[in-house]
């Protein structure tokens, strides 16, 4: 089995590390090692194929972008840890629902190390402590290859998610490491988040 690499990649503006991993996606073989990019990126709002644009309730000076994944509206901006998964399902024997439950659990599992219990909803992907979300999750699946992933709120400015219904949900509250008591930074929570991702890639 291949292995999983880990890219740490900074803070990157979004359109251009979304083109990278379709070009990824699109030139990988059989024999290409599956990839976890971990990164942060400027303020950005992004809207999944069949997101509604209603779901941005007040316009902002933070850019819209509409891409290719599922779900609905969302946001990133600095102090929120994403993780691209670039995933071969079909050579890891993963379906769709089973790599997203992975995913879940990898953030439950990080925040379970620091003594916070999370969990997930089966009507809204996603890691929620104490009912608010504090991870977004959404893929887009092509030639049994994943990308996209899971953005995890560390230490940020929340402030953004008024403006949207999150993930479609109206009135969700979202939440952060940091306001849950974790102290660690979002760099020491990407080697924490990696780590589990790459254990349960490859349960």
């Amino acid at each position: 089995m291949a292995d999983v690499l880990i890219r740490h990649l900074g803070r990157v503006d979004y359109t251009p590390t979304w083109h990278a991993m379709q070009d990824f996606t699109a030139q990988r073989d059989a024999a290409t090692d599956d990839e976890i990019w971990l990164l942060q990126h400027p303020p950005v709002y992004t809207l999944g194929q069949a997101g509604k644009p209603e779901h941005l309730l007040h316009r902002t000076d933070i850019p819209l972008v509409k891409i290719d994944r599922g779900g609905q509206i969302t946001y990133h901006g600095p102090g929120q840890l994403v993780a691209y998964l670039l995933v071969d399902l079909k050579r890891r024997g993963l379906g769709v629902r089973e790599l997203v439950r992975r995913m879940e659990q990898a953030v439950i599992d990080l925040l379970a190390e620091h003594g916070i219990s999370a969990e997930r909803k089966a009507d809204a992907p996603g890691v929620y402590v104490n009912g608010a979300k504090i991870a977004a999750l959404g893929l887009r699946i092509k030639h049994g290859c994943s990308y996209h992933g899971v953005a995890l709120n560390a230490d940020m400015d929340l402030t953004p998610f008024s403006h949207i219904n999150p993930c479609g949900h109206q009135g969700m509250a979202v939440t952060q490491t940091r306001d849950v008591g974790i102290a660690a930074t979002p760099a020491e929570l990407a080697e924490t988040l990696a780590a589990h991702l790459t254990r349960h890639i490859t349960l």
